[in-house]
């Protein structure tokens, strides 16, 4: 164990990267924890140079093995809410680098990313039943959305983990890498989004999430509502002008 910090956050240009730093526990996280990322997450979110975060685990074992059971032993519930991020307003897109296990809440987290790369030894699981609890970061919901429903519930019902080939092939996570060049890809694929203007990524991010369960008219509604707000954006001027003149464009995010 070390004095540093439970949490990490390291600014590069237009990316952040957090990391979890509990390793000695798998980054298993205490509430102090929990609030430490929210912390950091606010302030990439306020941050007007941060285009894009990277979350990513310490150590070559896990990602992150959800709740310190031995720290909240005795604390009730409480902690749980800090799981849920949607409340931070966020629209800056996340991207999970996930190596080793990523377990309960965990994957609750690395499941409210927008991206999720993952190294070839990484394994997925929601194991709650396995105990008598309940993944109460919203992963039940969550990973019926991402996966097909056999699938998740066979990992919910069964605590049955999901190995890297498997996540990759049912959409869990988009790209496998080898574990030493995993923090390479996930800042390639970052430093991708940050070339895109940041407005037009937020606003696409934003209606994504807001229109989960809208009818078609109100969604298509919401998208139209989206494209007018961008109309006038010297970033939509930029992008039209680059693409005339054949050149890679500057955005400003105004």
């Amino acid at each position: 164990m070390s004095d540093a910090p439970s949490v990490l956050l390291a600014v590069d240009g237009p990316v952040a990267e957090i990391t979890l730093n509990r390793p000695h526990v798998l980054n298993a996280l205490d509430p102090a924890a929990l609030r430490l990322l929210r912390a950091h997450l606010a302030a990439c979110r306020d941050d007007v140079a941060v285009r894009v975060v990277v979350l990513t685990g310490a150590g070559e074992r896990a990602f992150c093995v959800g709740t310190d059971l031995k720290a909240t032993a005795g604390a009730g519930d409480d902690y749980i809410g800090l799981y849920a991020l949607h409340d931070l307003a966020l629209w800056k897109p996340m991207i999970a680098a996930v190596d080793g296990h990523c377990v309960g809440g965990g994957l609750e987290l690395a499941l409210q990313c927008d991206l999720r790369i993952a190294s070839t030894r990484a394994t997925f699981a929601l194991p709650e039943a396995r105990v008598g609890s309940f993944p109460g970061g919203g992963g039940v919901t969550m990973l019926l959305e991402r996966l097909p429903r056999a699938i998740a519930l066979e990992m919910m019902l069964c605590a049955t983990p999901l190995p890297a080939e498997a996540a990759l092939a049912h959409g869990l996570v988009s790209a496998l890498h080898a574990p030493e060049a995993l923090r390479a890809a996930a800042r390639a694929l970052a430093d991708r989004v940050a070339a895109c203007a940041p407005l037009s990524v937020q606003a696409i991010k934003r209606v994504a999430f807001e229109s989960a369960g809208l009818s078609t008219p109100d969604a298509f509604a919401r998208a139209r509502q989206a494209f007018a707000a961008l109309m006038d954006t010297e970033d939509r001027a930029e992008g039209r002008r680059a693409f005339a003149e054949k050149r890679a464009p500057w955005f400003v995010g105004r």
